[in-house]
């Protein structure tokens, strides 16, 4: 599993932001350190699925002394290892089987069954 640097830092009067080098535009705040960081999990899982869909390519983590070289890193900023997503180009069928009124209520949400359960799954797995 790849983990990025991301940055925590506070400016007065604010939230706690989270800013992520390797991903220019990946930015999440919370209330607490702590909410910063469960944010941070999710912006970086969204960002890179965005990438993904997109077929761009996804960056090696950065080296923490690289990122640190960088003055404006050094700003009141702390660094946090955030864990990102397994991320697979290759797609797998699978037969499943789901109740018919649980489907009926899938298809009702969305045109695309097998996007909409890989989300799904996603998400419950993220909230571990």
């Amino acid at each position: 599993m790849r983990h990025y640097i991301a940055l925590v830092h506070k400016d007065p009067d604010s939230d706690f932001g989270v800013s992520f080098p390797d991903f220019p535009g990946c930015i999440t705040a919370g209330g607490t350190i702590q909410e910063a960081i469960d944010m941070a999990k999710e912006a970086l899982a969204l960002h890179i699925e965005g990438m993904v869909e997109d077929g761009d390519a996804i960056p090696e983590p950065s080296d923490a002394d690289a990122i640190m070289a960088d003055l404006k890193n050094r700003e009141g900023g702390v660094i946090v290892l955030v864990s990102a997503p397994e991320v697979s180009s290759r797609s797998v069928r699978v037969n499943v089987t789901l109740p018919e009124r649980l489907l009926k209520r899938i298809d009702e949400r969305t045109d695309n069954r097998s996007k909409f359960l890989a989300q799904a799954a996603e998400r419950a797995l993220t909230e571990d």
